[in-house]
């Protein structure tokens, strides 16, 4: 049963309208702010038939016979212990070749099993080293999955999940239903308040942060099924920093002295990753940046990475066998003093 449901869904499901619009967008920027590493990355995002996708599994209802199935199709494990900090409780599989299982229905009642994902987007959940008992938010949390992927790490004290979108909130809800036991849920609030001000709600409650901030969004972008809204959002492009270093100074006053944030986007934009981390180090005297090269180090057999030129930031960069991301992480400290 397990392999007859473990079939690849057929290749016309992935088909998707190119937007040439968004992509003669990017052409421009990004030829100027990566170089040849452009070239790789643009013939990856262009062909959803080369997009691969990691299977998450869930501890807290374990699909003890898919781990069979995944082993017995190729794929490894993430990272395989090579990281200081990853749990052993969290167990995430990719497989090297393009291949996508089926997801699983929403169904009250019942657990799902595993999580798709970009498993790029796993590096911001395991910078911010989330340990048992811990206080944490995640401010911009829909549709929910690096929440999930929080709580396969550890078990918090406290996990405040918020989302300003009413529709994406929904879609979040849905999310912590579908993976999340029961118990679990009495250490968890969700709520719908402006990620700005939650600072002046919260302040200093947190021992982490993560901030996975509204951004471009590549991938999505530029498959655009309307040229017009696209040609909006590109022409609207130009306010998203400021409305990231809105919600990163918020996420500062909700963090505890001594605390971590963890920034992260899912764009390649200069102005959106390093520009932004740039701006808060340059005028938050109580933020200090904290050294991930490692993490790109132990990191490279699976991802590939663009220079930054920040020790604090890592820009993973879709290319050919290693199709994740786009994917920026940032990891800031909060001092004792100001």
């Amino acid at each position: 049963m397990m392999l007859a449901r473990l079939t690849a869904k057929p290749e016309r499901k992935l088909a998707k309208q190119l937007c040439k619009v968004v992509l003669d967008h990017f052409d421009t920027q990004y030829s100027r702010e990566l170089g040849d590493a452009w070239s790789a990355a643009r013939d990856i995002l262009i062909s959803p038939s080369c997009w691969q996708h990691a299977v998450l599994l869930n501890r807290f209802n374990y699909p003890f016979e898919l781990e069979k199935d995944l082993h017995f199709k190729g794929y490894h494990t993430l990272f395989q212990g090579s990281l200081p900090y990853y749990p052993k409780s969290m167990k995430c599989y990719l497989s090297r070749i393009p291949h996508r299982i089926p997801s699983e229905r929403h169904q009250v009642g019942n657990l799902k099993k595993y999580y798709l994902l970009n498993a790029a987007s796993l590096l911001p959940v395991l910078a911010l080293e989330l340990r048992d008992g811990e206080k944490v938010l995640d401010l911009c949390a829909a549709p929910g999955g690096k929440s999930v992927a929080l709580l396969q790490c550890a078990c918090p004290g406290y996990l405040h999940c918020n989302e300003y979108d009413s529709l994406r909130l929904r879609w979040l809800r849905q999310t912590l239903e579908s993976f999340i036991p029961e118990p679990l849920e009495n250490v968890i609030k969700v709520s719908e308040l402006d990620g700005r001000e939650m600072g002046d709600a919260q302040p200093e409650k947190f021992d982490k942060v993560l901030v996975d901030a509204p951004c471009s969004n590549d991938r999505s972008w530029l498959f655009s099924s309307d040229s017009q809204k696209a040609a909006s959002r590109i022409s609207q492009r130009r306010k998203l920093p400021v409305l990231q270093i809105e919600l990163l100074r918020s996420a500062i006053k909700a963090l505890r002295p001594g605390g971590l944030l963890v920034y992260s986007t899912c764009t390649l934009s200069k102005a959106e990753n390093q520009d932004v981390i740039s701006e808060i180090l340059n005028s938050c005297s109580n933020i200090i940046p904290v050294n991930i090269e490692e993490m790109a180090r132990t990191c490279s057999r699976d991802f590939a990475f663009a220079p930054t030129g920040q020790e604090c930031g890592l820009l993973v960069i879709p290319e050919k066998g290693k199709a994740w991301g786009p994917m920026y992480v940032a990891k800031l400290k909060k001092s004792w003093t100001v």
